[in-house]
Parts: C-alpha cells; sequence; structure tokens
C-alpha cells in the first residue's frame, strides 16, 4: 500500500493525479493539500509514502516546503515550469512531471518512486516494519503491483519483455534496457542480451549457465565479467 498526498493549488490538477493513481492498485488518498502551509499541519501527525509537489503555490514555494522537512517521504514533482528541474534532482526528488503529463509518464514515475532506486524506502506497513519495494506491471490493459524481490528473472522478447516471478510470468511492452532502469542496480543484474537475473534468486553457476529454481539462464561473453564480480 502506497499512502500519498496531493499539494497543489490548482483543483484540476488534483483530478487528474486522483484518476491516475485510481487506476493503480494499493494508491491510497491520504489527503489533498492546496498550499504547503496546509500540508505542513498534516505531516506533523500524520505518515505518508509518496508526495506529489507542485512549486508555484501560494504563501510557501514547493522547493521551500521541501527544504522544510527534515525527513521528506518520496517526493514526485508536478510542475508547469521545467526551469526548475536541477533544483529539484538536488533535493533528491524521485522525479520531474512538466504539465500536461500524460498517464504514460506519470506511471514511470510513480515506478521510480516506489521500485527503492536509490532513493531510502520510507514506506511502512501496517505492522510497523518497512514494506517492500514494488513496481507497477502494465500487461492486457491491467496494471500489476509487482514485489520486487520475487522476480526470479527478465527475458527479452523483442520490444517485449517477460517479467518471471515466483508466482506467475507477466509479458509487458517494455524493453529489457528501460525495465532495467526501473529496477536496483545491485540486485538485478544482466547476464545476457536477453536475460537480467535477480541476484537474490540464483541458485548457483556452473559455466556459462546461472540456475534459478527450475530454469536455467544463459550467460552472454559479453555479459561473462558482470557474473564473474559476483564470484570474487
Amino acid at each position: 500500500m502506497t499512502r500519498y498526498i496531493i499539494i497543489d493549488d490548482e483543483h484540476i490538477a488534483h483530478g487528474i493525479i486522483e484518476r491516475y493513481c485510481a487506476l493503480l492498485p494499493n494508491m491510497v488518498l491520504e489527503k489533498n493539500c492546496y498550499d504547503a502551509l496546509e500540508a505542513i499541519e498534516f505531516l506533523s501527525s500524520n505518515r505518508v509514502d509518496l508526495i506529489f509537489l507542485d512549486l508555484n503555490m501560494p504563501k510557501l514555494k514547493g522547493f521551500d516546503f521541501l527544504k522544510s522537512l527534515s525527513t521528506p517521504p518520496k517526493v514526485i514533482v508536478t510542475t508547469a515550469y521545467q526551469e526548475f528541474a536541477l533544483e529539484g534532482y538536488e533535493l533528491n526528488i524521485a522525479d520531474y512531471l512538466l504539465k500536461p503529463f500524460g498517464f504514460e509518464r506519470f506511471l514511470k514515475a510513480v515506478n521510480k518512486a516506489i521500485s527503492n532506486t536509490g532513493i531510502t524506502n520510507n514506506a511502512v506497513s501496517e505492522n510497523g516494519n518497512s514494506a517492500p519495494a514494488t513496481i507497477f506491471l502494465r500487461s492486457n490493459k491491467k496494471y500489476t503491483q509487482v514485489v520486487l524481490r520475487d522476480i526470479l528473472f527478465i527475458e527479452s522478447a523483442g520490444n517485449y519483455a517477460k517479467v518471471v516471478t515466483e508466482a506467475e510470468t507477466i509479458t509487458v511492452r517494455e524493453k529489457i534496457a528501460d525495465l532495467l532502469k526501473l529496477l536496483p542496480t545491485n540486485e538485478f543484474l544482466q547476464v545476457h542480451k536477453s536475460f537480467a537475473v535477480a541476484v537474490r534468486h540464483i541458485k548457483s553457476i556452473e559455466g556459462n549457465r546461472i540456475y534459478i529454481h527450475e530454469h536455467t539462464i544463459p550467460v552472454g561473453a559479453v555479459f561473462k565479467s558482470n557474473v564473474l564480480k559476483l564470484l570474487r
């Protein structure tokens, strides 16, 4: 479950983000805030996992609000002003959405925010433990939230990719290189032009073969050095 708030002084922007989030499982709206001061008051006694933050707001600007937080959650900036992008990345935001943005671009931003790609995952489960990092995958006009630690490997199939988990295989219209950009580099390793594996699930390595559960994954000559690093 990902709890989020929207901080934007435009009602239309709230509606767009809410509609997009409604298409994704386990996204829970906690609060609509129409200025940063309202958000500060809410966050003083409530925990959220993700903030959608506009920059040009009355009373307190978006980045000034962000700087006031001692331990901010994940933040996706939503703004019409591209010139502030550099400052945003210096503040370690998850992504920067330039208005107007479509759903596909929105989905990539959410995936970056929740998949723990270089940013501390602050999501917390009901029992107080850290919630597992996840990613949204689109397959057959449906969006499935997949726990990263359940992914065994990814297999390229042209312009598509098969994401193989312990329970199912999900075919998505994404190239393997694009999927890997959304995944933690220390947990997933490309071992062949058509295969990337989850390091945690490797059972054994023998010659140019990697064994994961009942699957045998080939090791390409170009990527063999990646595998050898695991053995040092």
